[in-house]
């Protein structure tokens, strides 16, 4: 009886330390907010320069036009990368003609209308949208400043012919653009959410549409 009452007194400090150790290591303060998110507008409204102001909402937003999530879909080489490290796609792909696969692998061999979820440990779901795809050659991001973005994004010969207008609702509105904030289990999404992003982008037009330096 004495050993197992030595025992139960044992386990009960144990399990009485493990709570103190808890209340102990949790923040007092409550957390930082994650540099995930993004700025609101009225957070640039102290800039009194209209062109800098400009200039800093679409830096803001260009957290989202350059995290990887659309990254990816904006290569250089004409073939898609994947994961936070831009690595080669897996198993090897390129654009083909379309920007949706070569001839006999198109990107919906895989890709479907949706998210689907996986079996597997490293790949958690397939990404999928009804327009999956590679963005046109004309907008490959991956490698340039963020100034030389803006300066395709703006021009009409490079961003699929688009208005200011038309940029705006296709960042602001469209579901493939959307995905990057439901890119599926396993993938980090981009910062803030589509309509906080459409937001920077709707008053970088309205100061005079900007760039960075390139």
């Amino acid at each position: 009886m004495r050993i197992v009452s030595v025992l139960i007194v044992a386990g009960g400090l144990a399990a009485a330390g493990a709570v103190m150790a808890s209340v102990a290591t949790s923040p007092s303060a409550p957390a930082e907010a994650s540099p995930d998110t993004l700025k609101t507008v009225a957070s640039f409204q102290s800039i009194r320069d209209p062109a800098a102001r400009s200039v800093a909402l679409f830096t803001e937003a260009g957290k989202v036009i350059q995290s990887p999530r659309c990254l990816n879909c904006h290569p250089v080489q004409r073939a898609p990368t994947q994961g936070d490290d831009l690595h080669p796609h897996n198993p090897p792909m390129v654009a083909g003609d379309s920007g949706h696969g070569p001839d006999g692998m198109p990107c919906f061999a895989c890709h479907q209308q949706k998210n689907v979820p996986t079996w597997g440990d490293s790949i958690k779901s397939i990404p999928g949208d009804p327009k999956w795809g590679l963005a046109p050659a004309e907008m490959a991001w991956q490698g340039k400043s963020l100034g030389a973005i803006c300066a395709q994004i703006k021009n009409p010969v490079t961003n699929g012919g688009r208005s200011l207008a038309e940029l705006h609702h296709h960042m602001a509105e469209d579901h493939l653009v959307g995905w990057a904030w439901n890119p599926g289990e396993g993938r980090k999404p981009a910062p803030g959410a589509q309509a906080q992003f459409g937001e920077l982008i709707q008053a970088w037009i309205d100061t005079g549409a900007k760039c960075p330096k390139a």
